[in-house]
């Protein structure tokens, strides 16, 4: 009783001021946000697909300090951390695994071949983003290969004025560590530094972070260092060129993340560095083109006995380079985007062994809003991989008004994924073991979908059925032998989606409402007597409510989750954050998972619980 009524205590202080809602409301419009597609940009307001946006602005009224926690209060985003705070995670959409959701850089892939275990290795500091873009669904048309289920591309900042920035943190449960109590309380600190540079003609920012944790469990401590450049050249009115650099270093004790209980005196470093450099020429009215070219390289050292290394311990390296073309051709009628592009993938590895493969495909979309209250997207994606030949994915958006502010939406698309070096060459035993006969995924969704949109208020309502042929599963007989991976026929998900936004402002405060909900149902065919390694983890309910209030110098957030998997119990998590700012300077303080509840995300591995943080943020800019 103690409990409830502690929380029906904390969401009445904030949601109490919505009951005066007078006739001095002012109703802020939404910006009209471009959905960062390779071809055609296309207004958030005139997107047909199940697309969601995560803004600087709403990272900012969030609870959080990480990539990593952003991630889990967009709709459908699966985010099972094994370590929190740096550690290793992985994500996924709308009950896909961790394999079949592509991410994104200013729509560079940065996937990696080895395991998508390694893809949110990523340096860019919660402070470069401007904002993180959802597209739920089949995506090949858009985004190309290994966006089976969706894809998440995180687009970041443009400097705009001079400015330094620091920023200090740290917390603690102010517990002691599971295992080592003699070693005392469980922490977390980090720095970061940063600083832009703006000119007429040319922009740069540059950040450094340094993270460390001891740990909430026996080795599980964890190190990282991350390093992000980019920079941008305004030749002239229709040609700039754009680059990014980012390098990071993360060691962590990992102890039970992969293969309990036999690790516990395991570890692993990573090391990653990713680059791009693209150009944008604006040759006529009517055409446009982009050339990118990036390249994503990874280092991975498994010590599976960290004390011996002369036994059980893998070395990885991989490279990923990227080559693309994107166009757009506008008509009277509408707009063409056509693109191409070439993946060349290398790993050299101990226990994988040395092998290479080249993907190359070619894009073709068509937009229209010539029919009186209609939007038609339509296209498709030809891929040639060196592995597995010729495939073929068209995929078609409709939307229809039904009014100024309603509209109703259909899509329907296919997609892939090819199976990752660690699927077809892994020789881990009793662990696991791969399978080089493996074939891609592939899979068609259908998705309908009503939304609404006003000033001030944003809504969206959709069911959708996705179907997957050639399902990759690890699965084993018994507990004797070891997991391999095999195409087990088909994997069924039904699901439905919805979410609102809502803010305005009042007596000089302005208030944020987002409540959404996601409902799963999945299905896979697996045959009888086998145990699977992953196909009841996905989540079947998903929800959230973020609620915030702020004025010129204070704001205070509440971020509530509410997750069930399908083969654990139901947790709901409760996150508050109380900042104050004065002249260049916001002090914040946290408490996460306030009512100290004890769940788990990934394997058998708990995660923190009631966790208290406090940080300081300096930015000045330059007048």
């Amino acid at each position: 009783m103690k409990l409830k009524n502690s929380r029906q205590i904390l969401l009445a202080t904030v949601l109490l001021p919505l009951s005066g809602i007078g006739q001095d409301m002012r109703k802020d419009s939404i910006p009209e946000v471009m959905v960062h597609a390779n071809r055609l940009q296309i207004p958030f307001s005139k997107d047909n697909r199940n697309v969601e946006i995560l803004t600087a602005e709403d990272i900012r009224r969030l609870p959080i300090k990480t990539l990593n926690e952003a991630l889990t209060f967009l709709n459908g985003v699966d985010i099972r951390q094994r370590g929190p705070f740096g550690s290793q995670a992985d994500m996924s959409i709308d009950g896909g695994s961790f394999e079949q959701t592509l991410l994104l850089v200013n729509g560079v892939k940065v996937a990696d071949p080895q395991t998508a275990h390694h893809n949110l290795n990523l340096p860019i500091p919660l402070e470069a983003i401007e904002r993180i873009e959802v597209l739920r669904g089949a995506a090949a048309r858009i985004y190309g290969m290994n966006a089976l289920t969706g894809a998440i591309n995180i687009i970041t900042k443009t400097a705009k004025q001079s400015s330094i920035h620091a920023h200090l943190y740290g917390g603690s449960s102010f517990k002691d560590r599971e295992e080592e109590e003699k070693d005392g309380i469980y922490y977390h600190a980090g720095a970061q530094i940063g600083a832009t540079l703006f000119q007429e003609k040319h922009q740069h920012q540059f950040y450094y972070n340094k993270e460390q944790s001891n740990g909430q469990r026996y080795n599980t401590a964890s190190e990282n260092d991350k390093l992000h450049y980019q920079g941008q050249w305004d030749i002239n009115s229709d040609n700039k060129i754009e680059w990014l650099g980012s390098y990071m270093h993360n060691r962590f004790g990992a102890n039970g993340f992969y293969a309990a209980p036999g690790d516990k005196e395991s570890e692993e470093i990573v090391e990653t560095v990713f680059a791009s450099i693209s150009s944008t020429h604006q040759l006529s009215d009517k055409l446009s083109i982009t050339p990118r070219l990036s390249n994503r390289y990874n280092e991975d050292d498994y010590r599976y006995f960290k004390h011996d290394l002369s036994r059980a311990r893998s070395l990885h390296y991989n490279n990923a380079l990227s080559m693309e073309l994107n166009s757009r051709y506008q008509t009277g009628f509408g707009d063409f985007g056509l693109g191409w592009e070439s993946r060349l993938e290398r790993i050299n590895s101990s226990n994988l062994g040395d092998h290479e493969r080249n993907n190359h495909g070619a894009y073709a979309e068509f937009r229209t809003e010539s029919i009186r209250r209609l939007t038609l997207n339509a296209g498709a994606y030809l891929n040639y991989n060196s592995q597995y030949g010729w495939q073929l994915y068209p995929g078609v958006d409709m939307g229809y008004a039904l009014h100024p502010n309603w509209k109703v939406v259909f899509n329907a698309g296919s997609s892939q994924r090819i199976p990752s070096f660690t699927d077809l060459y892994i020789n881990q035993r009793p662990g696991n073991i791969g399978n080089p006969d493996l074939r891609p995924e592939e899979a068609w969704q259908l998705e309908g979908a009503i939304k609404f949109q006003r000033q001030n208020l944003t809504a969206h309502a959709g069911y959708f059925h996705r179907t997957i042929d050639n399902f990759i599963d690890y699965v084993r007989d018994n507990a004797d032998e070891p997991y391999q991976p095999f195409n087990l026929g088909q994997n069924l998900v039904n699901g439905i989606n919805t979410n609102i936004n809502y803010h305005f402002t009042e007596n000089h405060t302005t208030y944020h409402i987002n409540l959404g909900y996601n409902y799963l149902d999945p299905s896979i065919k697996t045959p009888e007597g086998v145990d699977s390694k992953y196909n009841l983890r996905s989540l079947k309910h998903q929800a959230k409510l973020l609620l915030s209030a702020s004025q010129d110098t204070w704001r205070i957030s509440v971020a509530n989750r509410w997750n069930q998997r399908m083969s654990r119990k139901a947790y709901f998590l409760t996150d508050i954050r109380l900042s104050y700012a004065f002249s260049d300077i916001n002090i914040y303080a946290d408490v996460q998972n306030i009512f100290d509840v004890t769940y788990i995300e990934s394997a058998a591995i708990p995660m923190p619980g009631r966790w208290f943080s406090m940080g300081v943020r300096y930015n000045w800019l330059k007048k």
